[in-house]
């Protein structure tokens, strides 16, 4: 919305700060972390009085939470995204489809979790929407979106490229609309499987909005793009913006998220925030960059696909628990351990994902 402003620069230079990607960038992770610390007390406290008992811990899941996370109040994610959306809306420029078409995906993902949450703090129990009903919403969304993308998209939209590889390999045609969305919903339950531990989901999430964000911006720059061999595609610059909000908005919940958390961000935060990345990565045309800045998410999600198939076809689990932050636990990790741990793996994929621009 501020972008218009870059219009004044006859009166003043420096209203031209508004042009440049990086200011208004520094500005949308500034007003972010401003208003998610600010306000993130009040909204920890009205969720706290509306939930009582606060989010309802697994019986099946690690003992010791029983007792060091019972009455924690969840639906965080509402922190997150009242950062992020305001930020957003202020800081990118709404002339790009794609911030829309990003922003309705973490809309859309977020309503799903947040119904789920609902669903499990009135009812008390860890259950929430019907796995079924809950993926098929989660598609709509997505399609709706990836359509979006080929309706608005220039020249290769329906592309697949592969790391390491000068080019674009696959056209998907209209299988697009089934890869795409595929990626999107994939990655959004990914994420919410890694939030499990206190401060456990949201660096990483961080670090991978970076990532995809920095690459975001090389893929909107005529210049980047060519030089880097990725395929430019107009107006996806602007997703930085929207990177960097999300960077911003998740530092402000870490303060209260950090062990021992004051809340969880739920199925609110960790849906909507994997599916941002999800439709991030497919916009600017990087899902298999995405596998690898994300790795810790894939692992995550592989970890429970694995256990789940073992038992159903041999009666034996591979790890103690799943997903394998609770299998860590079981073999004596502490909470600290496992996060710490955790995060500089994500960033080290991260940095691997990021030499992937050229390694080609």
């Amino acid at each position: 919305m501020l972008s218009w402003l870059a219009d004044l620069s006859h009166v003043s230079g420096a209203f031209n700060l508004f042009r440049y990607l990086t200011f208004r960038t520094l500005g949308a992770a500034t007003t972010g972390l401003l208003l998610v610390f600010f306000f993130g007390p009040m909204i920890i406290s009205a969720l706290r009085l509306k939930q009582g008992k606060g989010q309802p811990i697994r019986s099946d899941g690690p003992a010791s939470h029983l007792l060091t996370k019972k009455g924690t109040p969840t639906m965080g994610g509402l922190m997150i995204l009242f950062g992020l959306f305001a930020s957003s809306l202020l800081w990118a420029s709404l002339e790009s489809p794609y911030v829309w078409i990003v922003l309705f995906v973490t809309a859309g993902f977020a309503a799903i979790g947040f119904y789920d949450d609902y669903l499990k703090v009135t009812r008390q129990s860890h259950l929430g929407f019907s796995g079924r009903s809950r993926l098929a919403a989660e598609f709509a969304i997505a399609f709706l979106a990836c359509f979006a993308m080929m309706r608005v998209g220039a020249v290769g939209a329906t592309s697949l490229a592969l790391p390491f590889v000068n080019g674009y390999i696959v056209d998907l045609s209209w299988g697009f609309l089934l890869f795409g969305p595929f990626v999107i919903v994939a990655f959004g339950n990914a994420v919410n499987l890694t939030d499990g531990l206190d401060g456990l989901a949201i660096v990483p999430v961080m670090i991978a909005a970076a990532t995809l964000g920095l690459i975001a911006y090389f893929a909107g720059n005529v210049v980047y793009s060519r030089y880097l061999l990725i395929n430019h595609i107009p107006y996806a610059g602007d997703l930085i913006v929207i990177c960097g909000a999300l960077v911003g908005a998740g530092v402000g919940f870490l303060w209260f998220n950090a062990p021992p958390a004051q809340i969880f961000m739920g199925d609110t935060g960790s849906l909507a925030l994997g599916g941002l990345l999800g439709a991030t990565a497919v916009t600017i045309k990087h899902e298999f960059v995405l596998a690898i800045v994300g790795g810790l998410f894939v692992m995550e999600a592989l970890s429970v696909i694995v256990q789940v198939t073992s038992f159903k076809l041999t009666g034996k689990r591979v790890f103690r628990m799943a997903p394998i932050h609770h299998h860590f636990e079981q073999l004596g990790w502490s909470e600290p351990q496992i996060v710490m741990r955790f995060w500089i793996i994500a960033f080290v994929l991260a940095i691997l994902g990021l030499s992937t621009l050229k390694l080609r």
